[in-house]
């Protein structure tokens, strides 16, 4: 089993980072609160965890520790597959959903595109005795922004990797970025992924 994976940044985008480690390169899902944290850096070290399947060999990384403890929470409930926990941490960073969890936030967890009453209910139920507060929930602060067509274009790109359609992604992006010009990447996916 893989643990981590140290290497050089080789390929990053809000979706996924391919890391060179040995003369290898391993691609990663990412959530955007890793590709925030990855963002502008040379060699990284990325926690795994290994989606195996009988079509399918699939690798998620994971900037710390924790985010990726809380991954492994979200995909033990059933119905929250790799996937859905994925999206679930680029809507929100792994303490945000914590304490959505410990104080039994359902309309929180449904603002996650794909989260619906029934899900965030069974998330709360199976996970709320597993989750340990500490004193701070902390939010993740947005980097600079960057200019509207490469903003829009990652966004795009990003969206269509975590599996919505192109059009509806290029709509809603374009709505989002004529509303708030200044906004991130990071920030413009979490908010479309809220709308879509």
């Amino acid at each position: 089993m893989i643990d981590y994976i140290r290497g050089e940044i080789v390929e990053l985008t809000p979706a996924f980072v391919t890391l060179e480690c040995n003369g290898i390169g391993y691609q990663a899902n990412i959530s955007l609160n890793t590709y925030t944290v990855l963002n502008g850096q040379k060699s990284a070290k990325v926690y795994i965890y290994e989606a195996i399947r009988d079509d399918a060999y699939t690798l998620y990384g994971f900037a710390e520790q924790h985010e990726r403890d809380v991954f492994l929470l979200l995909i033990s409930v059933s119905g929250v597959g790799p996937a859905t926990a994925r999206v679930m941490l680029s809507s929100l960073n792994s303490k945000e959903l914590e304490v959505a969890i410990a104080t039994e936030n359902v309309a929180l967890l449904k603002s996650v595109k794909g989260i619906g009453a029934k899900t965030a209910q069974r998330i709360i139920v199976d996970l709320k005795d597993k989750i340990k507060l500490g004193e701070d929930a902390d939010v993740v602060s947005l980097p600079r922004a960057v200019t509207f067509s490469n903003v829009a274009k990652e966004a795009v790109s990003a969206l269509v990797m975590l599996g919505f359609s192109q059009n509806n992604s290029h709509k809603v992006v374009a709505k989002i970025v004529k509303e708030s010009p200044a906004l991130s990447v990071e920030a413009v996916i979490k908010e479309a992924l809220k709308r879509l």
